[in-house]
């Protein structure tokens, strides 16, 4: 528990969510493709300015607007189909949102439901979160445009036909389409390359695995992206992911080169090449040509003229490390073979329709953070939405269309969006408000000015929500202008509503919050039963290898990574939060961390000998059961703030190194890395 008080641990959280939400970056989007989003927008609204008027134009815009956004969300699906996805769930909430809106309680019981799945969006990810909360807001302002159920049913079709428009845009007019997966595996590569470095100074440096779960996810893809995929995006990510046990292997003094010597200067030389040709086949997936290699590197991975330099394992593992390398270069120089096609399939709407079942049935309960952020978003929206339409505004809407746009599950997501959500709308509404006052631009004019907004907005998502905020609510106002909605209001009126509406936000979060902190011993529980499954499943691969246990070894892996970035992104998040008791020690939480990190280690190297186990071995087999239900059970005793005894890990290496059954005494050394790693973990709960 942190000594200080409740009062100045509130007031840090709020001072860093406050600078972070206030932060604008020097970062923006693809030129070329915030042009193509904003001539999506210019399209579905001037067309719909000549055909339908301006309340008609405002629901294609709005529709070609968020579905033009949607294309820039951090997703490797297929672009088009977030646009169309996007586009018929707008259309759906406005239409039924418009048919109950002549009913003030049924129209706030449809605010509730939608606003309350669309907080349960979060479990299918950030994407589907973001994207259904637009809905939302989309429906709050588009159900107060027509004026029947026939022109209700005719915004809907407008704003299905905008985000048509950006779909077919997205199609005709592909712009870096395979950018963002290039970049993926690139960064891998540099990833790898970095690693490598640092292994020749440090034989112990720590990795980070994050840049090979984005590369994991940008290759999971569909049949129909695998026959247009580039030659340089095929077979390098598997090869690059197999290379880190060979590098970590060869480094470490205990079971690669000697500490000192000529062994330890072959090693770095080789580290060195690897590093090299990494970094070429970065520069190669960037820009789509041939690895350059540097001469020099080749030369490195040669034999030496006097011959082999490092013996055993370690030559072993070199030998091993030096074909990888070549098999990278080759899959960047040649042509993807036809006949078997190297991709991770995505699941199509019918596969994830399962998933998505299973994870709303997990998160059905009190104690999901997802669950408990539809319940408040829920509530809140529906009362600022009662609220506003109490009040004798014009666009009370303004406070419900904040509060969904800046709640989010976490509290430093909530806090900081809302500070520039509500930053930026003063700005923005100041700025719009003012020029329609001093200039009153015609509502073709006003057109235009919403389309350069919406353009700068697409430009800019990457600088920071309080600039995205400011040049949205410029577009908002410029697009309401041009049937003249904004300028029978006050923009004093519009500015308080959003205020309004983040207070009631913030209030919400802060009388029912849902914290981060109280899962870090869930989280950590994960991430030891992960931990244990990957160093039971290294072990059986080599205690008896077959295809089975080496798929079982790569999904152990995966998930081990997983479980590693579920804590540290839940530790992240805590750190933000005005509260100090986690139910463990940050000392603890450190160690703990650091030891589970040593039997991740310890198992890669494991991971490195699978590749020359020959025949059966059953003690390495029996060894494997004993980790896996120690840790599983040390999972359990962490979840229920329970002791933890890992002694029974200890008597079993020992009972199978006294043996002699034959085990390879690498594997037994590595065996007593693992123990004594597993023992720091007991040190760290005690």
């Amino acid at each position: 528990m942190s000594s200080s008080s409740p009062g100045s641990a509130w007031y840090r959280s709020l001072k860093t969510a406050t600078r972070t939400g206030l932060r604008v970056e020097r970062a923006t989007n693809q030129p070329l493709a915030a042009l193509r989003g904003a001539l999506g927008v210019a399209i579905a609204l001037f067309g719909a300015l000549a055909l339908g008027g301006p309340a008609m134009a405002t629901s294609a815009a709005l529709g070609a607007q968020l579905s033009g956004m949607a294309t820039f969300q951090r997703s490797y699906r297929p672009r088009p189909w977030l646009a169309v996805a996007t586009a018929l769930g707008l259309s759906l909430s406005t239409f039924v949102g418009y048919c109950a809106s002549p009913y003030p309680v049924l129209f706030l019981a449809v605010v509730a439901v939608w606003a309350f799945a669309a907080g349960m969006a979060w479990v299918a990810g950030q994407t589907a979160g973001i994207l259904a909360s637009m809905a939302v807001t989309v429906m709050l302002v588009v159900v107060t445009l027509p004026a029947s159920v026939p022109q209700a049913a005719q915004h809907a079709g407008v704003i299905a036909a905008g985000g048509l428009i950006q779909a077919l845009l997205v199609l005709v007019w592909p712009v870096d389409r395979w950018g963002a997966h290039r970049e993926a595996l690139a960064e891998a590569c540099a990833s790898m390359a970095d690693y490598a470095r640092r292994l020749r100074h440090d034989p112990f440096a720590s990795f980070d695995p994050d840049p090979l779960m984005l590369a994991r996810e940008a290759a999971i893809v569909t049949p129909g992206q695998a026959r247009s995929r580039p030659n340089e995006l095929t077979g390098v990510r598997s090869l690059v992911e197999r290379l880190r046990p060979a590098l970590a292997a060869l480094a470490d003094p205990r079971v690669g080169a000697a500490e000192e010597g000529r062994e330890r200067d072959r090693a770095r030389e080789l580290l060195a090449a690897a590093a090299e040709i990494l970094d070429a086949a970065a520069r190669s997936i960037r820009s789509g040509d041939g690895a350059q290699v540097p001469e020099a590197a080749y030369r490195a991975l040669a034999l030496p003229p006097d011959g082999p330099v490092l013996h055993g394992l370690a030559r072993h593992t070199a030998l091993r490390l030096v074909g990888l390398l070549a098999e990278v270069t080759d899959a960047l120089d040649s042509p993807a073979d036809d006949d078997q096609p190297r991709f991770l399939r995505r699941p199509g709407v019918r596969a994830l329709l399962p998933l998505t079942v299973e994870a709303l049935r997990r998160h059905w309960t009190r104690r999901s953070p997802v669950m408990r952020h539809a319940v408040r978003v829920a509530v809140v929206v529906t009362v600022a939405e009662a609220i506003g339409r109490a009040l004798p505004f014009g666009h009370g809407y303004w406070a419900a269309m904040t509060v969904m746009m800046i709640m989010r599950p976490e509290f430093s997501q909530t806090y900081s969006r809302g500070v520039a959500r509500l930053a930026g709308t003063v700005v923005g509404v100041g700025l719009a408000s003012g020029v329609m006052v001093l200039a009153k631009p015609a509502p073709w004019v006003c057109g235009l000015l919403a389309v350069v907004a919406v353009g700068c907005a697409y430009l800019t998502m990457r600088a920071g929500y309080m600039a995205l905020s400011a040049l949205v609510s410029v577009y908002v106002v410029f697009l309401l202008s041009m049937d003249g909605l904004v300028l029978r209001y006050t923009a004093e009126e519009r500015v308080g509503m959003t205020l309004f509406g983040g207070l009631l936000a913030f209030a919400a979060y802060a009388l029912w919050p849902t914290w981060q902190t109280v899962r870090l011993p869930e989280r950590l529980a994960d991430y030891i039963a992960a931990a244990g499954h990957y160093s039971a499943a290294a072990l059986e691969a080599y205690g008896d290898p077959s295809p089975r246990s080496r798929r079982a070894l790569r999904e152990a892996l995966l998930d081990h990574r997983g479980a590693r970035a579920a804590l540290a992104a839940t530790e992240a998040a805590a750190a933000a939060e005005p509260v100090r008791e986690r139910g463990l020690r940050p000392s603890q939480l450190s160690d703990a961390r650091a030891a589970i990190s040593a039997v991740g280690r310890t198992s890669m190297l494991i991971e490195a000998h699978v590749p020359t186990a020959e025949g059966h071995c059953a003690g390495a087999s029996a060894f494997a059961s004993v980790v896996r239900a120690e840790l599983e059970r040390t999972a359990l005793a962490v979840r229920a703030g329970g002791p933890v005894d890992l002694s029974v890990v200890q008597d079993a290496f020992r009972a199978w190194s006294a043996e002699a059954d034959g085990t390879p005494p690498e594997i037994l050394f590595d065996a007593s890395i693992l123990t004594e790693a597993v023992t720091g973990l007991q040190d760290a709960l005690q």
